[in-house]
């Protein structure tokens, strides 16, 4: 590589060369958005978010949306997509992040992947299966039949039709169960053996960086203090906003989001607002330990403690090592 006399110049020939695409993920509240608003003050970065929540317009504190100074400072991608009362598929994410990835590298500047919405990143990094297009109509009686059942019922009829996706799929995790059936009833194939048949949908290399703190005791008051914070910029007054159009329910998956289905539990009157905040600090916990177990299966992943004094200069190191490579 020709000597340079800045950082942004050899990260723009970087960029027309087709170097690895940058990702920076980690768990829930580890201060993702922090260190990539951070390196973009160094390189001409631009952000394409990897958050399944904040593809929604109107999820703005919940999902700790960068705010219009952040967006004004560096450009994000993948943010106020789609209104909340529409579906969003890790089919659509690949897609559009593609797009992004490409108009970014058009105009000379560098794509930072960033977010934890590991579905999104595993169907960026290995491929997505050929799958029936969404059916309101279906997902609807299956809605209806959750309604009268429960989702256990139905993770059990997944079971029946299909044992492999049932064994990865948690029987709480109504969303998943949803969309297999849905895509069993649509074609009358296992998701599974959809899935098994896979391309990349972008033939390019993949640095991952993740911020992994390693005192989970630690990351838990971070959690708790993050969701109390939310609370007072808000978030009550936003759900009900979302609870007030009418055209919305639990069903949706915008509110089925950590944070927006408690508190949306609690306006239909389930359980008291005490209740509803400490089942979403729960279920933000829980949504934590998923993410570290997903990237501990991940190959060549590089990790970091966010709560180390020089965990920002390892990933800064690593990343920008990534796209300097000969």
């Amino acid at each position: 590589m020709s000597a340079c006399t800045s950082s942004i110049a050899c990260f723009c020939v970087a960029a027309d060369r087709k170097r690895p695409i940058a990702v920076l993920t980690g768990p829930t509240g580890t201060g993702k958005s922090g260190f990539a608003l951070r390196l973009a003050r160094e390189y001409p970065i631009e952000i394409v978010s990897v958050d399944s929540a904040q593809v929604y317009r109107g999820l703005d504190i919940g999902s700790a949306k960068p705010d219009a100074a952040e967006r004004a400072a560096v450009p994000h991608h993948l943010i106020d997509l789609v209104e909340p009362n529409a579906s969003y598929s890790a089919g659509q994410f690949v897609r559009d992040a593609a797009r992004a990835i490409d108009d970014i590298e058009a105009r000379g500047r560098v794509p930072l992947l960033v977010g934890g919405t590991m579905l999104y990143l595993r169907a960026l990094f290995g491929g997505l299966a050929t799958l029936p297009q969404g059916s309101d109509s279906i997902r609807a009686a299956i809605d209806a039949d959750a309604r009268r059942l429960g989702w256990t019922a139905m993770h059990a009829r997944l079971r029946e039709v299909d044992a492999i996706a049932a064994a990865r799929i948690h029987p709480n995790d109504a969303q998943r169960i949803q969309r297999a059936l849905e895509v069993y009833t649509a074609c009358g194939r296992p998701i599974s053996e959809l899935h098994a048949a896979t391309a990349r949908p972008i033939d390019r290399e993949f640095i991952c960086a993740a911020l992994v703190p390693h005192d989970r005791a630690r990351l838990h008051i971070a959690l708790s203090q993050r969701f109390e914070a939310m609370m007072a910029s808000g978030l009550l007054e936003e759900v009900r906003g979302l609870f007030a159009r009418g055209d919305l329910t639990d069903g949706h998956p915008a509110i089925r989001a950590v944070g927006y289905r408690q508190l949306w539990s609690h306006l239909a009157g389930a359980y008291p607002l005490e209740m509803a905040v400490a089942r979403a600090i729960a279920a933000t916990r829980q949504l934590a330990k998923r993410q570290l177990t997903w990237l501990r299966t991940m190959p060549d992943i590089r990790a970091f403690d966010p709560y180390e004094t020089q965990s920002f200069v390892g990933v800064r190191e690593s990343l920008i090592a990534s796209f300097e490579r000969a």
